[in-house]
C-alpha cells in the first residue's frame, strides 16, 4: 500500500519516487498530517505548489547525522519548534520541568531541546554550510525581534542573531512561503529575499529600506526599560497588513534585523484550499506503537473556522501571530471536513468545536477594517464595545445549523470560547438562546479572567459587570428550556496590576460561587504580549501608565492559592495572603471565612478590624498634632 504521508526517511523517499527533496522541514513536534498542525499546513501546500517536502521530526541535537537522514534539499530547510514555544512546552510558570510532552508519541517529554529553532539551525548549520535555513512556526514568529525573555530574565535578541537562519516567515505564512519558494526556485539567493510581506531577516546595509521606522538600539532597550516599552509599542501599531511599515533594528556591529510588514490575510477562497489539501488527518504511522500523539486526541473531532481575533486580550500573542483581522472558511469547506469526520471509525457522533482564537467571530468588525485595516489606536472590544462594531451572530448561526443535520452528527459543541461581551453587543438574542440549547455540553467555559476592574483593564478584559450580566442572561435562557448548565469561569492570578487586595477579592468571588475551579492560570509572561511587556517594565505599553506587578514567585504562589483557598494544602499561603491584604476577617468560622483560625489564634471580624484601622488612623493624626506643636 503507497504510503501517503510526506518521506520521513530515504526508504519512503524511494517509495515516492524521490531522489531529491526541494525542501527538508526540520520540526519540534511529532508528525501529523493534519490542519491543525502548523508544519501539515506548511508543507502540503509546498507540495501543492510542485515541490518535494519531507520531514525529519525531533532530529537528536546531539548527532550531526540526525539532520542529513533526508540529504540536502536541493531549495532550503525549514525549521519549526512545533505549535508551542519549546520554553513554554517544556517548563511551567514556576520554571519546573514538565513531566509530559503533548506534540511527542506517547506523551514522552524531553524528545526535544529548550530553544528548538536555534538548536536546530545551527544543527543544520554545521553540516550543510551554504544551504538556506528558513525559520517558521510560533517560536520565531514571536521571537522574530528582541524580546523580553521570561526564562533568562532579560532581553534576548532577535532568534535571526542567535540561531544563524537566514529568514522567519513570521505568522501563519500561507503567503510568505510560497513566495519564498518561488524565489528560491527561480534562482535568486537567499540574501537578496529582503523583499516578501511576513518575512525578517539581517542585513548590514538598510539603505534600501523604504519607508520604515528605526525602533531604539537592542543596547538601549536593554538598559532602559521605558525604551523597550517604546519600541513595543511601535511593533504593536504595525501588525495590520494594510497599514504597517517596515521595522529596523540595530545590533551595533552585527548589523540589523529589519521585519518587512505583515503578509496580507487569506481570503476566504484561500483558507478552503489550505483546509481543502490531502491531509491524511492523522498521525504518521510510525507512531502507532508508541502510543500515538496526545495533542492530536483534543482536535480530533474539532472544526476550524476561523483565525485572526480583534478581542485585544494583553496577555495574548494572537496580535502578533494571527493578526487582528479575522478570517474565516466557507460553510461548504467547513461542512466537507464535518462529513469527512463521520467516516472516521471512532467518530462517536460529537463534534468537539467549532471555531478557532474566539469562536463566534466569523468577520471583521467592522467594515472600516475591510478598507483601512485594524485601528492602531482603539480596540474592537475594549474597554467597551466601539461604535462601529457589527456585533453579528448570523453567519456562526446558520453554520451550526448545518453542521447539526450532517448525517452522523450528533451534537456540536463549541469549546474553544466565545466573547461573552461581542455575545451582549449583539442586539439579537438567537445565538445565545441556539447555544444554550444545542451547543453546550453541560459546562459552557468562559473566561472573565478576575473580578476587579483595575486588574481587567490591565488585561484588555471588559469590566466585571459584563461578565455577571452575561451569566445571569446565560442562567435565564437554560432555565427557561429546563435544563442544567454552567457556566465555567477561567480565572488568571498574579497578572500585572493585580495586588494582594485584588487576588484576595477574586478569593471572595469564587466562595461565592460555591465551587473552587478546577483550572486556575498563573500569569505566563510568554514573549510579544502586551502583558509580558508590563510585567518585565513595570509600565503599560500603550498608555506609558505605571503597573503593579507581582514578579516574586513567593507572592506568585500565594496568589494562585487564594483562588483555590478549599485546597488544604494551600492553607498557609492562604493565610499569608490574607495578612499581607489586612483580611484576616477572613480567617474563622463564619461562613464567609475563607480558612479556620489556628488553635489558640485569636478571630477578627470585619466590625473589629475596622475598628483597629479607625484606632491606627486616629493614632497618626495624633501623633501628627503633637509634631506640628512643637
Amino acid at each position: 500500500m503507497k504510503n501517503l504521508f510526506l518521506p520521513m526517511s530515504q526508504k519512503e523517499m524511494k517509495e515516492a519516487g524521490i531522489d531529491q527533496l526541494d525542501f527538508v522541514y526540520v520540526i519540534g513536534d511529532a508528525y501529523v498530517d493534519h490542519p491543525s498542525f502548523g508544519p501539515a499546513i506548511i508543507s502540503r501546500l509546498l507540495e501543492s505548489h510542485g515541490y518535494k517536502v519531507g520531514i525529519i521530526s525531533q532530529p537528536d541535537w546531539k548527532d550531526d547525522a540526525s539532520i542529513a537522514i533526508l540529504g540536502k534539499p536541493r531549495l532550503a530547510f525549514l525549521v519549526s519548534a512545533g505549535n508551542m514555544d519549546s520554553m513554554v512546552n517544556h517548563y511551567t510558570v514556576s520554571k519546573k520541568h514538565r513531566q509530559k510532552d503533548a506534540y511527542t508519541p506517547g506523551g514522552v517529554m524531553g524528545r526535544r531541546p529548550d530553544r528548538a529553532c536555534i538548536v536546530y539551525s545551527n544543527l543544520i548549520r554545521r553540516t550543510f554550510k551554504d544551504t538556506p535555513v528558513i525559520l517558521g512556526g510560533i517560536e520565531a514568529s514571536l521571537r522574530r525581534l528582541a524580546h523580553y525573555d521570561y526564562w533568562d530574565d532579560k532581553v534576548r535578541r532577535s532568534i535571526l542573531m542567535d540561531c544563524g537562519a537566514d529568514l522567519i516567515s513570521y505568522g501563519m505564512g500561507e503567503h510568505s512561503i510560497v513566495e519564498i519558494a518561488d524565489a528560491l526556485n527561480s534562482g535568486l539567493a537567499v540574501k537578496d529575499l529582503t523583499f516578501i510581506a511576513g518575512t525578517a531577516y539581517c542585513t548590514k546595509d538598510v539603505s534600501s529600506v523604504q519607508d520604515g521606522i528605526r525602533l531604539p538600539d537592542y543596547d538601549i532597550i536593554c538598559a532602559d526599560k521605558s525604551a523597550y516599552a517604546d519600541s513595543y509599542k511601535i511593533q504593536y501599531k504595525n501588525t495590520d497588513a494594510h497599514t504597517a511599515k517596515p521595522l529596523v533594528e540595530s545590533y551595533g556591529a552585527q548589523g540589523y534585523v529589519v521585519q518587512n510588514p505583515p503578509a496580507r490575510p487569506l481570503t476566504t477562497m484561500e483558507m478552503d484550499d489550505v483546509y481543502a489539501l490531502p491531509y491524511q488527518r492523522t498521525w504518521h504511522p510510525s507512531y502507532d506503537k508508541l502510543g500515538g500523539i496526545p495533542a492530536f486526541d483534543e482536535i480530533k473531532f474539532s472544526l476550524t473556522s476561523n483565525r485572526g481575533c480583534f478581542g485585544g486580550c494583553n496577555f495574548c500573542a494572537l496580535t502578533f501571530h494571527q493578526g487582528r483581522t479575522v478570517q474565516v472558511r466557507s460553510h461548504a469547506s467547513i461542512l466537507a471536513e464535518a462529513k469527512a469526520c463521520t467516516q472516521e471509525k471512532d467518530f462517536k457522533g460529537y463534534i468537539h468545536d467549532v471555531g478557532g482564537p474566539t469562536a463566534d467571530f466569523r468577520h471583521p468588525s467592522c467594515k472600516k477594517q475591510l478598507e483601512n485595516g485594524v485601528c492602531s489606536k482603539r480596540q474592537c472590544l475594549f474597554p467597551k464595545p466601539c461604535p462601529n462594531l457589527e456585533a453579528d451572530h448570523e453567519d456562526y448561526l446558520e453554520l451550526l445549523h448545518k453542521l447539526r443535520g450532517v448525517p452522523g452528527v450528533k451534537k456540536v459543541f463549541i469549546r474553544s470560547g466565545i466573547r461573552f461581551d461581542y455575545v451582549l453587543a449583539d442586539k439579537n438574542p438567537a445565538f445565545l438562546r441556539e447555544l444554550v440549547a444545542h451547543h453546550v455540553s453541560g459546562q459552557l467555559r468562559v473566561a472573565p479572567e478576575h473580578v476587579s476592574d483595575a486588574v481587567l483593564s490591565c488585561m484588555g478584559k471588559p469590566a466585571h459587570h459584563v461578565y455577571e450580566r452575561f451569566v445571569k442572561k446565560f442562567k435565564e435562557e437554560t432555565e427557561a428550556i429546563g435544563k442544567k448548565q454552567y457556566a465555567v469561569p477561567y480565572f488568571m492570578s498574579s497578572h500585572p496590576g493585580c495586588t494582594m487586595k485584588d487576588a484576595v477579592a477574586l478569593a471572595e468571588y469564587v466562595r461565592d460561587m460555591g465551587f473552587m475551579p478546577e483550572q486556575v492560570q498563573d500569569f505566563y509572561p510568554t514573549p510579544s504580549t502586551v502583558s509580558t511587556c508590563m510585567y518585565y517594565t513595570g509600565m503599560h505599553p500603550l498608555t506609558g501608565e505605571a503597573v503593579y506587578v507581582p514578579r516574586n514567585p513567593h507572592e506568585k504562589a500565594i496568589q494562585r492559592a487564594l483562588i483555590q483557598y478549599r485546597n488544604p494544602a494551600n492553607e498557609a499561603l492562604v493565610r499569608e495572603g490574607l495578612t499581607l491584604a489586612g483580611r484576616e476577617d477572613l480567617i474563622g468560622f463564619d461562613r464567609k471565612c475563607l480558612i479556620r483560625p489556628k488553635k489558640g489564634e485569636a478571630v477578627k471580624t470585619a466590625s473589629r478590624q475596622k475598628e483597629e484601622r479607625k484606632q491606627k488612623k486616629k493614632t497618626i493624626r495624633n501623633v501628627h498634632k503633637k509634631k506640628n506643636r512643637k
